[in-house]
């Protein structure tokens, strides 16, 4: 029986610091009602994140990636309208230039409670935010073919989204620290090669059942098959303070994708790499961001990333065309190009002073970051 061609539809969620809008500080004690008062304005699509200086949006299922932007623009300026009335305002980087996760509580709920009774020290140092793009993928056994073939462009979209250059004050010399926290956590990192949709079964049964986890939620791999809806979704990128590099992560994740799926239907397929030679990739996409040159595996070679992009948009054009997103999907060269967040946040602190006045310098980042989550948006 043939697979049906897969809907390739989008949703994207993306987390938020909350932080006071005149000095740039975390937000350790937001008003109990702020949460409340975004799914007033804007329905479930808002939601706690483990950190009481968090938020998390999630937009609807979307059939294009304009239906994307028309949703990542309503809930931003939604939940900044919502924090502005407390003197706050969300940013979109993936961790706070000089917030202390020593001075942040969680939010106590049950399912928070669980995680920071299992994780401790590894939960509590959790203040770094991420994007996570699903796109749908109805079939179950094409859904773990695609995600083993897409284990490959991962490094490449980390390099696209690097935000997190500093950490308790400090510039870390990585594009994306992020990852470094969270690779704390167990059942992160690279999905592992699966043969098929039942051996994933196989998988979350045995841990289920020996206790490990509750369910396939708690496997937070870079790339992994939703657990509540039939999507594959990413997770291995920070979140973008400029939304339309968002919008261009997003379009190029879901291009890859049907580039992947139009190959097997001419009975091809992206060549398989061990997770070992891949993680070298990823962790060249960690420290230099789209500065890195990245390992070309088929030349054996490293290869700029801005030459990589090339290669990739050539591949994916074909896909972008078909999915009407060929201007978001071009935006990459302009990224890659120019530079992500990482660059301009630490430009950012070298203009305001840099290491001869740090605090200021760091509240002007912040600040820059503040503006840029919401430009645009009206």
């Amino acid at each position: 029986m043939a697979i049906a061609e897969p809907a390739f539809t989008l949703g994207v969620e993306e987390e938020y610091l909350l932080v006071d809008a005149e000095t740039g500080a975390l937000a350790s004690d937001p008003p109990e009602g702020l949460v409340d008062e975004c799914v007033s304005a804007l329905g479930e699509q808002v939601t706690n994140e483990f950190l009481r200086a968090q938020v998390e949006i999630g937009t609807k299922v979307c059939g294009d990636i304009s239906g994307v932007r028309a949703e990542l623009r309503r809930l931003r300026s939604g939940v900044a309208r919502a924090c502005g009335n407390h003197g706050l305002a969300p940013v979109a980087a993936s961790t706070h230039p000089f917030g202390d996760w020593r001075q942040q509580d969680y939010v106590h709920k049950e399912r928070y409670e669980g995680l920071a009774h299992d994780m401790q020290a590894v939960a509590y140092r959790m203040l770094i935010c991420g994007m996570h793009v699903h796109v749908g993928i109805e079939d179950e056994e094409l859904r773990i073919d695609l995600m083993n073939q897409a284990r490959y462009f991962l490094p490449h979209l980390l390099c696209l989204t690097t935000s997190s250059p500093f950490w308790q004050g400090q510039d870390t010399g990585l594009a994306s620290y992020r990852l470094t926290v969270f690779d704390a956590m167990p059942r992160t990192g690279l999905p592992e090669p699966l043969v098929s949709w039942s051996e994933y079964q196989r998988l979350i049964e045995h841990m289920t059942s020996s206790g490990l986890l509750e369910d396939g939620s708690k496997i937070w791999w870079d790339l992994r098959p939703s657990s509540r809806f039939p999507t594959l979704e990413m997770r291995i990128c920070d979140v973008c303070p400029d939304m339309e590099d968002a919008l261009a992560v997003a379009a190029l994740f879901q291009c890859i994708l049907r580039m992947l799926y139009r190959l097997r239907l001419g009975n091809q397929r992206w060549r398989d790499y061990p997770n070992m030679l891949i993680q070298e990739n990823r962790w060249l996409a960690q420290r230099y961001g789209s500065r890195s040159n990245l390992v070309d595996f088929g030349k054996r070679a490293l290869v700029p990333f801005t030459d990589l992009t090339d290669e990739l948009l050539e591949l994916v054009k074909e896909d972008a065309d078909a999915l009407g997103c060929t201007a978001e999907v071009e935006r990459a060269r302009q990224i890659a190009a120019r530079g992500t967040s990482a660059e301009r946040q630490r430009a950012a602190f070298e203009a305001a002073g840099g290491a001869a006045d740090s605090d200021a310098a760091l509240r002007a980042v912040v600040r820059g970051l503040a503006a840029e989550t919401v430009s645009g948006l009206d």
